[in-house]
């Protein structure tokens, strides 16, 4: 009798029971993350919390701390320590990680003590920066991102935002101290007194929120912007309580001498001052000028660089604060939202297999770079100091 065939495409050896393959998940490449402690300008704000630090060591990374990194935002070594991060005495191990966070670009000191190809994320201060900061940062080969560049996939300056934030809400908070202490007035209004007078320089995000602030203290406030669209926003989202003017000489000469406080909020790169010497010398003696925005160019041109040991300066009797790290004056709040920030930042890192990719596949995440393997990749950075300068289109695609 003969045997039926059954037809098959498949081998005898490939009907075979095989074992089981079960997937890996393939992570990228795990990177050692250096915090830093901050030397310049009296800074108090750090870029991670032990909490942070927790979640990422729980993803494989291996965080350095330099001992007393957290202190100015109210956080221990312990903290740090507890939370799964390596501390360390010696800043040279601190910045020989595979990426540095930093609140404050670094020093020519600190730039010596990056590792060749090293990942370096810090703000740039671009009006407290010269020649040889590029020049020696190239020399290092070094991805070099800066927080006034960062971008997320709605185009948006997301940490630039955050922290204008809290810095429009300091501000006027800052001049309250400062009023009170120039000639006594509260910042606000009380039930038969004057209310104290605002003008705020910008309609961006931190003129928003400066704003907003004034207003809940009960201030009389007027925003000035060259910009129609942005004051239109703002203007409908305080309901159109707040008057609303285009730069012009005359009306803001004419705002200033009744201003009580005057805060700068203008974020242009070398933007010549708005606010001349002459208009300060009209102001009322004891008033308050903040100007938020100095480390990017001034607003009123009688603002100086000030630090924390000394915020302020006086000139034509007027209070003038030129703090470049004003949200440094609320270190712990500061650092919990940047923290948040890169914590985000960072997690993503790891799901795109390391930041090689996330800069083929990302275009936001390129932008955000002003070098690249030592190449200077940001026109603007360019042609202010005459480098050359590399599409960073063309260097990864």
């Amino acid at each position: 009798m003969s045997s039926t065939h059954v037809f098959t495409p498949f081998s005898e050896q490939e009907l075979m029971p095989h074992e089981e393959k079960l997937e890996v998940v393939k992570k990228g490449k795990q990177f050692g993350i250096g915090i830093p402690k901050e030397t310049c300008l009296n800074e108090r704000r750090t870029c991670i919390t032990p909490d942070a630090v927790q979640v990422l060591v729980q993803s494989g990374h291996e965080i350095v701390v330099e001992t007393g990194a957290g202190e100015g935002s109210f956080f221990t070594d312990l903290q740090y320590s507890e939370a799964g991060a390596r501390i360390s005495p010696d800043a040279k191990e601190a910045f020989s990680q595979d990426l540095v966070l930093k609140i404050n670009p670094p020093t020519s000191e600190e730039i010596d003590y990056l590792k060749n190809g090293a990942y370096l994320i810090s703000a740039l201060q671009i009006n407290l920066r010269d020649r040889d900061y590029f020049k020696q940062l190239a020399e290092k080969k070094v991805n070099a991102i800066a927080f006034e560049f960062i971008v997320d996939e709605y185009k948006q300056l997301s940490l630039v935002r955050l922290i204008g934030e809290i810095a429009g809400n300091i501000s006027i908070l800052y001049a309250a101290e400062l009023l009170a202490l120039s000639n006594g007035l509260m910042l606000g209004g009380i039930t038969g007194v004057r209310p104290t007078e605002v003008v705020i320089i910008g309609a961006g995000i931190v003129g928003e929120f400066a704003t907003k602030a004034a207003l809940g203290l009960g201030a009389s406030v007027k925003v000035f912007d060259n910009s129609l669209s942005k004051l239109r926003r703002l203007h409908m989202m305080v309901d159109g309580r707040v008057p609303t003017s285009i730069i012009d000489p005359k009306e803001l000469a004419k705002s200033l001498r009744r201003a009580d406080v005057v805060i700068g909020a203008l974020s242009k790169i070398s933007l010549s001052p708005i606010i001349t010497e002459e208009m300060v010398a009209q102001m009322k003696k004891g008033s308050v000028i903040i100007d938020v925005t100095i480390d990017n160019g001034k607003v009123i041109e009688t603002s100086e660089l000030t630090d924390m040991e000394n915020p302020f300066i006086i000139k034509h009797g007027v209070i003038h604060c030129g703090l470049p790290n004003l949200t440094s004056k609320m270190p712990r709040t500061t650092t919990k939202a940047i923290s948040n920030f890169f914590l985000s930042y960072l997690l993503n890192y790891d799901e795109e297999g390391g930041f090689e990719n996330m800069l083929v596949r990302k275009n936001e995440i390129k932008q955000s770079l002003y070098m690249y393997k030592g190449r200077h990749t940001k026109k603007l950075i360019c042609d202010r100091f005459n480098l050359n300068y590399h599409d960073i289109n063309l260097l990864i695609f």
